[in-house]
């Protein structure tokens, strides 16, 4: 049950999908939606966003997280996710690995026609297939792109591309932003709906510590915080995935969740 189900019309409403299985290296990230929502809560800071929006109780709605069925769980993600879009809410989905993001977008692409992704990631995830699993969190790009979900994909940071990789976003018109390339905030500049993917390993590990794949010389948070704001256009729904509670120190990867969260949602909220 929504916390206000009164509340409607393109309302933020937090979605959790506790789902790993489609990690290939290190397992946990299922367990952080409900490290993230702490964060946010947390005394140790105050709902204020650097947008000027003040995320009180109600301005944003909290569905709670996915039950997922013991197989089926891309079909459940993509139903729960529609469900919100019927109320008349912008789901921003916390993850789970990024393999969610391929259901998620199954969604969207039904109500918006010409999205726009912006992708933040070390990693372009354009695999056609990866360790014999097409719904790998290596994959989700190319699923998506294939099937014509969105009508742009732009990725930030990417600093893994390799020859496969480099093939498939030519053959999708994948516009990539490598990290040496930053800052980008001129290629940000978007009319009509954007969708927000949010890696937390498109940072560097010295930020964000808690990931399964630890990618050295990524962004720093302000640099995040930066190309977030940005972004133009109308931001109808995100996701932040990848975080893995495993390996964090002190709690400071979901800190670091919690941050872009509020950022994503002060931007959603302030049009």
């Amino acid at each position: 049950m929504l916390s206000h189900p009164d509340r409607t019309s393109r309302t933020p409403v937090l979605l959790g999908i506790p789902f790993d299985a489609n990690s290939s290296y290190l397992r946990g990230a299922a367990d952080a939606p409900p490290l993230i929502r702490q964060a946010l809560h947390c005394d140790s800071s105050n709902s204020s966003t650097e947008s000027g929006i003040e995320l009180d109780s109600g301005i944003v709605l909290d569905a709670g997280d996915v039950k997922l069925p013991p197989d089926g769980e891309l079909a459940a993600i993509e139903q729960a996710v529609t469900d919100l879009l019927d109320q008349g809410q912008s789901p921003v989905c916390l993850g789970g690995d990024h393999s969610i993001t391929y259901p998620i977008l199954r969604a969207f692409a039904r109500r918006f026609a010409d999205l726009t992704i912006v992708h933040f990631d070390a990693h372009p995830d354009l695999y056609e297939v990866f360790d014999g699993n097409r719904y790998s969190h290596a994959c989700p790009f190319a699923r998506i792109m294939e099937q014509g979900l969105a009508k742009r994909l732009i990725q930030i940071g990417i600093r893994t591309m390799n020859a496969h990789q480099r093939q498939q976003a030519a053959r999708f018109g994948v516009e990539v932003v490598q990290m040496r390339e930053l800052p980008a905030s001129e290629k940000l500049k978007f009319a009509g709906p954007i969708y927000i993917s949010f890696d937390i390993d498109v940072l560097d590990p010295a930020f964000a510590p808690g990931i399964s794949h630890r990618e050295p010389g990524g962004m720093s948070v302000r640099e995040a915080v930066a190309h977030l704001h940005a972004i133009t256009g109308d931001i109808v729904g995100a996701d932040i995935v990848e975080y893995n509670p495993k390996p964090d120190i002190s709690q400071l990867t979901a800190l670091v969740c919690a941050k872009i969260l509020k950022e994503i949602l002060g931007k959603m909220i302030a049009g």
